[in-house]
């Protein structure tokens, strides 16, 4: 197994850290937060098999390959995935995979994806209750089935990952995931903070307030727990570890490093459009799945000069356009805010972080109205 250089802040401007691969939008799961809007069957134009193995190719013609991620959709629905899985192996990228836990997902499909190269599998569950869970991915059963996987995964030593996904139905569930989690050997819970895009608009995000609060339970969570922890689009937990004199990438002062994976850590400072990038089923390239803002087409243009020369992206990476009180923030290098969130309520992508409470030193210093 090549050993793989760390990922670093050189790295930002030529080569992605994390790559998203939207295989497909087909998806028997109605989730109530689906970015994708997916559907029962696949676009006409989705990528072939040959487009797609193609792609992949391109993935690792950057500079620093990033760690690939094959999601949807549901990447199950199509037939060709294990094709996929096994051309990334085989050119030497490392790969994750988020399906949707379905009857698609059995033990020899996971026997299946394990053999072919995938180093993570990462399922949803949303809460540890099987009500709220179903009612949120709009399929009854649907909590029994991922806990059915995760039983599968442990079983035949397949690295599992948790998303979780926090709205206003599920912020209180959070202490009470935390535990459950830590008997189910999860390598990481990536908890994902809601960006209103797709379905997510009919969600309820949390208020900013309730951000600090709920960040307080995961550092405490994340010193103590067999597990990692990481925040996906609430970059600002970075800055409340910090303030702490803590890690963000282990978890806090003391805290437990991530168990021994290929799947490094993303290093501080990664953000939409900065250390990631997203091609859509159809071969739409963007920052990321949750900032629709179409940087390019694949296969009109190369993925790797798309990264490295969009004007939005090149703008992405640059922390000193920032925008409002993220502009004056001492945090910015390493946070920045979620660029997703701000295009999704101001359609400003270098906007200020609309659900973040702090205000920067500077800025104290200054009228209020400038933050």
């Amino acid at each position: 197994m090549p050993t793989l250089a760390p990922y670093t802040d050189a790295d930002f401007a030529h080569s992605p850290f994390v790559a998203f691969y939207e295989v497909t939008r087909a998806c028997a799961l109605v989730c109530k937060h689906c970015r994708a809007c997916a559907q029962p069957l696949p676009h006409r134009n989705q990528l072939t098999t040959e487009k797609s193995l193609k792609l992949i190719d391109q993935f690792a013609d950057f500079p620093k390959p990033p760690t690939l991620i094959f999601t949807g959709g549901d990447p199950m629905e199509r037939p060709d995935i294990f094709e996929l899985v096994r051309h990334a192996n085989d050119i030497g990228l490392v790969t994750a995979m988020t399906p949707s836990a379905t009857s698609l997902v059995t033990r020899e499909a996971l026997i299946g994806l394990k053999e072919a190269g995938i180093s993570r599998l990462a399922v949803s569950l949303d809460s540890s209750v099987a009500s709220i869970h179903d009612n949120f991915r709009g399929v009854e059963g649907s909590y029994a089935r991922t806990l059915e996987i995760m039983r599968d995964c442990r079983e035949i030593g397949l690295s599992l990952q948790v998303n979780t996904t926090i709205t206003r139905r599920n912020v209180d569930d959070v202490d009470a995931m935390a535990e459950m989690l830590g008997t189910m050997g999860v390598v990481m819970w990536s908890v994902f903070f809601l960006i209103p895009v797709g379905r997510g608009l009919m969600e309820e995000r949390i208020s900013a307030q309730q951000y600090e609060e709920l960040f307080e339970k995961l550092w405490l969570h994340a010193r103590s727990k067999p597990y990692g922890i990481k925040t996906t689009e609430a970059h600002h937990y970075r800055r409340y570890v910090l303030e702490r004199m803590g890690d963000p990438l282990t978890g806090g002062k003391g805290g437990n490093p991530t168990r021994p994976d290929r799947v490094q850590r993303a290093p501080l400072g990664v953000n939409d459009g900065r250390g990631v990038m997203f091609v859509s089923h159809t071969g739409r390239v963007q920052p990321s799945g949750f900032l629709p803002i179409v940087c390019g087409v694949y296969s009109d243009q190369s993925i790797v000069d798309i990264y490295q020369n969009s004007e939005t992206l090149i703008r992405l990476r640059d922390k000193t356009l920032l925008r409002g009180k993220c502009g004056y923030c001492e945090y910015k290098n390493v946070c920045g805010g979620s660029r997703a969130r701000a295009y999704a309520v101001s359609q400003d992508m270098l906007g200020p972080e609309p659900d973040c409470v702090y205000i920067p030193k500077a800025l104290k210093r200054h009228e209020p109205c400038l933050a």
